[in-house]
């Protein structure tokens, strides 16, 4: 028994186990699969290499919010398989496999689903679930999935008009952006264009955080418009919304254009302080908020 303890001792120390090396973790996984499953138990250099590996996969368990040892779990389901055993790096194929199962854990955890659903693109295509009560605006006051119509009542109403185009409503929502610059001191001369400038940008790219990104670097557009730099970022982050993805259900995440597409009207959007006062101040010809003051006492 001394003997065979001894013998383990010495083996566990050789360089040819040492399994920081490809080499070495090698040998280790063949002679624990040698052994039996009861070694990876009882092994004494088995249990330092799962700390090791705990160690090893810590931050990557951290990126996808679990905890070091359910990466290491994983690492140990990788290593008693005969492709990490024949592999001329058996340490790239267990970090490519945690990696996998590393992303497929948060995914269920966000689906709430198993991980072995999550794995499978049919369902991992999917976002998050959402509370309704998660966004700024009720979401069954909007969405077409939440509005139901009675067919039994179309029989006794009289035949409607049909629905105005989709283009009529865009351009009256552009109108109406025009009219909410102007009620807060912005030149007809200055947001007419603007404005129209940039729901031609919009139409041509997209999409909203495009049209964005290309319009701020548009030094021409807005020399031709004639606006200060700090309003003509106002504005567009105004009417596209921020790109913030944190904001992408609030108001100042769907900009001004997207807000009256979807029903709110000029009275709402005066309602809010925020996008007042934001617009009211970046107006041109007021530099600060002391200005309008100054120019009311006037």
């Amino acid at each position: 028994m001394t003997n065979d303890t001894s013998t383990m001792s010495e083996t566990s120390g050789r360089t040819a186990e040492d399994y920081r090396t490809s080499e070495g973790l090698r040998a280790l996984l063949k002679r624990l699969h040698a052994a039996g499953q009861r070694a990876w138990e009882h092994d004494p250099v088995a249990a330092e290499l799962m700390a090791f590996a705990a160690e090893k996969y810590a931050a990557l368990a951290h990126k996808h919010r679990l905890d070091p040892w359910e990466a290491a779990s994983a690492a140990f389901d990788v290593m008693r398989t005969k492709a990490a055993r024949t592999a001329d790096d058996p340490w790239a194929v267990i970090t490519h496999a945690v990696r996998i199962t590393c992303i497929a854990e948060e995914r269920g955890q966000g689906l709430l689903c198993s991980t072995h659903q999550a794995r499978r693109p049919r369902y991992s295509i999917f976002h998050d679930p959402e509370r309704l009560s998660d966004r700024e605006n009720v979401l069954s006051d909007y969405h077409p999935a939440f509005q139901i119509k009675d067919a039994h009542d179309r029989d006794n109403t009289p035949e409607q008009a049909p629905a105005e185009p989709a283009a009529t409503t865009a351009a009256s929502a552009v109108e109406d952006a025009i009219t909410l610059l102007m009620l807060l001191d912005w030149p007809e001369g200055t947001a007419r264009p603007a404005v129209e400038h940039v729901c031609v940008a919009l139409t041509r790219v997209g999409n909203r955080h495009t049209a964005y990104e290309t319009l701020r670097r548009d030094k021409h557009a807005r020399a031709l418009i004639d606006l200060p730099g700090r309003s003509w970022a106002v504005l567009l982050r105004a009417l596209l919304g921020c790109p913030d993805p944190a904001l992408a259900a609030t108001g100042a995440g769907r900009g001004i254009l997207l807000r009256l597409l979807i029903g709110e009207t000029l009275p709402v959007l005066l309602r809010d302080d925020d996008l007042v006062l934001t617009l009211s101040l970046a107006a041109p010809g007021i530099s600060k908020p002391g200005a309008r003051k100054a120019r009311g006492a006037g």
